[in-house]
């Protein structure tokens, strides 16, 4: 079966415009044939995620006797985050995991979820994912991409190196951004907003480049953010997701049975995945408090400081959405 000409290792060779890539067909493979799918996520082996991935292309390959075999690549070792989307829609990849959140610039509705205090419980979260779910599907099906699943990540928090008791108190940090919500909360607060990916903060927080930023628990274990940082308030400001999602030319290629055996594993690791966050969001938090880490609730000033700003950036975004947006929240607040 020709799948793919997708770049094999993290030193090959990537392309720099989307224009140099022409979208890929994918022929129909002969019985008993092995089809070999390339899958990049951009967070590490160790992180709840990959786990996840990890045991979905196994469940597939179990699933299919070997017949589709997926090969996760993580640590943006084959494509960096923001590359990983459009990688997946040309063919560079079958399929892909990325933040959703980092397409809001492409479309409000891909940022539905970091819209502050929103949907801040787990349970919430998959409302909010199920009236959003649709609408997500419909645009990203306009770009050959079908979706596959959604995890959550942990309830997001401050990570600082000094205490924060109100909202005066971010003034002049340098403040990591990763989509349109953290980048807006940097600006209100007076901080110095630097967008950085996941893959690359150890190191820019090792160097500088930051000393603040709002994220979960399982990134600041796993950037060990313990080395430079002092304090994580546990705000719960929004539940991020992740979505892994496919070439729709590559799964049409696929025989019938193998693309039912892929549903399946894809809707067992939906539910795994949440289940597994729900679980493990409190036992990050203790981790990072054992290497010295002051895990905090959030001043009463605080914490009305961010409902206001969660206020202003939920009118912000529903004037971008529309009225697609709000039938959004419409259609969640109903749930």
């Amino acid at each position: 079966m020709q799948w793919s000409s997708a770049p094999a290792s993290a030193s090959a060779k990537r392309p720099r415009s989307i224009c140099t890539w022409p979208r890929l067909t994918w022929a129909s493979a002969p019985a008993g044939a092995q089809t070999k799918w390339n899958l990049p996520s951009a967070y590490p082996i160790d992180n709840p995620h990959l786990e996840n991935l990890t045991a979905f292309a196994k469940d597939v390959s179990d699933a299919t006797g070997g017949k589709l075999q997926i090969q996760i690549h993580a640590g943006a070792s084959l494509f960096k985050g923001p590359e990983i989307k459009r990688a997946v829609a040309t063919g560079q990849a079958q399929a892909g995991e990325i933040l959703i959140s980092i397409l809001e610039n492409e479309d409000p509705i891909f940022g539905i979820d970091v819209v502050p205090f929103l949907a801040t419980s787990f349970p919430d979260a998959m409302k909010l994912w199920k009236a959003s779910k649709p609408l997500v599907e419909k645009k990203l099906a306009a770009q050959g991409i079908m979706v596959l699943f959604t995890v959550p990540w942990g309830p997001q928090g401050i990570y600082a190196k000094k205490d924060i008791n109100t909202i005066e108190d971010m003034k002049g940090l340098k403040w990591r951004a990763y989509n349109v919500g953290t980048a807006r909360i940097g600006e209100m607060v007076g901080a110095q907003a630097v967008t950085v990916q996941a893959a690359e903060l150890p190191q820019a927080l090792a160097t500088g480049v930051v000393n603040a930023f709002m994220s979960s628990g399982a990134t600041g274990y796993d950037s060990k953010v313990w080395e430079t940082l002092t304090h994580f308030y546990d705000t719960r400001a929004w539940i991020p997701r992740n979505v892994t999602f496919v070439n729709k030319a590559a799964f049409d290629a696929l025989d019938k049975p193998t693309q039912e055996a892929v549903l399946k594993a894809a809707a067992t690791a939906e539910v795994r995945g949440w289940q597994l966050w729900e679980s493990k969001t409190e036992w990050y938090h203790d981790e990072i408090a054992k290497k010295g880490m002051k895990v905090l609730k959030p001043s009463p000033a605080l914490a009305a400081g961010f409902r206001k700003i969660g206020e202003q950036l939920t009118a912000d975004w529903l004037k971008r959405a529309g009225a697609e947006g709000q039938a959004v929240v419409d259609a969640y607040r109903k749930m």
